[in-house]
């Protein structure tokens, strides 16, 4: 790797990894990026935009660093900052990988849409564009130019070109843009050796893919044989005038709290976790697919999205687990996001139309057998008193899920009203009983963060 012209003393250079469109490459060139500059001996860290628990997972992999999500409809421009000088800690590069294409967002503020060009706006960091070629020769210069120009706020540093059929082709398409005078960083071929297993909600996960420190070092090599690394590294630049603020995205809602953790409960987001921590929470994790009751010393439970769907059978079995778990209910706070919320309820029905019993503390049952997709922002008012805050205390998240409601949890008062970024009106989601709460809304931060 060519690393010349690279000063260790300036840290926490950050460079976007983005795409006109989805699918176009971006969390390979991250990937094989992020572990390349480890392997050279830099100290890298990941960073994600907007809602999305699978690709940090991968980034801590590839970098052994924790990866943070930096949301700009979710986060105020105060957290977002503070997230990247954290991320940035003790680090000389942050690789930042965008959400679906460049500009994709949502109705909202100037600089608060969650598209990836509003991060890369607001932290100065400029964009490294993956360009899928695709069926396209000059016609990727063209796209290319829409991007540079589209917003002035953003500079697109290099690009490289993904899915290069031959020689011809890659010239076809780099001289076209290296004639606008942005410069081509890198030509990829196809090669479905390096892919990645995907499931329902994206990736298989990073801990249950299979030798996958073997495949991040494969895909390292295979971007450095096919992109000049060293160019790369030379875009990144560091944020202007950020400092890190005082307070979490959300404040603990307890001194010590039961955290499930497993392949069927991984969907906490790292920025969360360590603000929790920093706050001076104390954090116990304990494993449902191990058997494992929440510990009987902490103050309140909380059981995380994930893939509670894909171990149904497993979890039904888990007599340890479910039975303390009841047994915390009757004293102590448990609260559910999405996939926790479901075996928080009565029935949990497989991908095989089998239905599971679950802990019963709610009264819902669900469907992963009636699947339909729910998906977006979220910005949710709290129905009454919880840990999490006031009665009517505004958070802002997302819903990501296939599962449905096959019978609600009658008599039971709603969790929060929540309302899409789009300006839907705001609907009852979620369920309470007794100590008890769970929804399908995953909180990001609270409304004033």
């Amino acid at each position: 790797m060519k690393l010349a012209g690279h000063d260790r003393n300036i840290l926490a250079r950050g460079l976007i990894i983005a795409a006109p469109r989805s699918g176009s490459g971006k969390t390979m060139l991250a990937l094989g990026l992020m572990r390349s500059y480890r392997n050279a001996g830099l100290t890298v860290a990941g960073a994600k935009c907007g809602p999305d628990y699978i690709d940090p997972a991968f980034h801590a992999a590839a970098t052994g660093k924790p990866s943070f999500n930096l949301d700009s409809w979710a986060m105020s421009p105060a957290l977002l900052g503070a997230l990247a000088v954290a991320a940035g800690e003790a680090c000389e590069l942050i690789l930042c990988e965008g959400v679906m294409g460049l500009f994709d967002g949502v109705p909202g503020e100037p600089g608060r849409t969650g598209s990836t060009a509003d991060v890369a706006a607001a932290l100065g960091w400029p964009v490294l564009l993956v360009i899928d070629a695709t069926g396209q020769s000059q016609t990727a210069a063209a796209i290319v130019q829409g991007c540079a120009s589209f917003d002035p706020r953003i500079k697109i540093a290099g690009v490289v070109l993904n899915r290069v059929a031959s020689l011809r082709h890659r010239h076809l398409v780099s001289d076209s843009i290296e004639a606008l005078g942005i410069p081509v960083l890198g030509a990829l071929p196809r090669d479905e050796k390096i892919s990645l297993p995907e499931r329902h909600l994206g990736l298989v996960q990073a801990t249950e893919t299979a030798g996958l420190d073997g495949l991040l070092d494969r895909i390292a090599a295979f971007i450095e044989e096919h992109a000049d690394t060293g160019a790369i590294l030379s875009c990144a630049r560091a944020s202007p005038g950020l400092a890190c603020a005082g307070s979490p995205a959300l404040p603990p809602p307890a001194q010590r709290i039961a955290i499930a953790r497993d392949v069927a409960f991984s969907f906490l987001y790292p920025h969360i976790l360590a603000g929790w921590r920093n706050s001076g929470a104390d954090i116990a994790f304990f494993s449902p697919l191990a058997n494992e009751p929440p510990p009987d010393h902490c103050d309140l439970c909380w059981l995380p999205g994930g893939y509670p769907e894909l171990h149904a059978g497993l979890i039904a079995g888990a007599a340890r687990f479910l039975d303390g778990l009841r047994r915390f209910a009757e004293t102590r706070p448990i609260h559910g996001e999405c996939g926790g919320y479901m075996v928080l309820g009565r029935s949990l029905t497989d991908q095989a139309g089998h239905p599971h019993r679950m802990a019963g503390l709610l009264g819902a049952s669900f469907s992963f057998a009636k699947r339909k997709l729910h998906l977006g922002y979220r910005q949710a008012c709290l129905a009454g008193a919880h840990p999490l805050g006031a009665k009517g205390s505004p958070l802002r998240g997302h819903e990501f899920h296939y599962a449905t409601i096959e019978a609600k949890s009658e008599g039971d008062p709603p969790f929060a009203f929540v309302q899409d970024a789009h300006g839907g009106a705001a609907q009852a989601e979620g369920n309470r009983r007794g100590k008890v709460s769970g929804s399908f809304f995953h909180v990001i931060a609270a409304e004033d963060s």
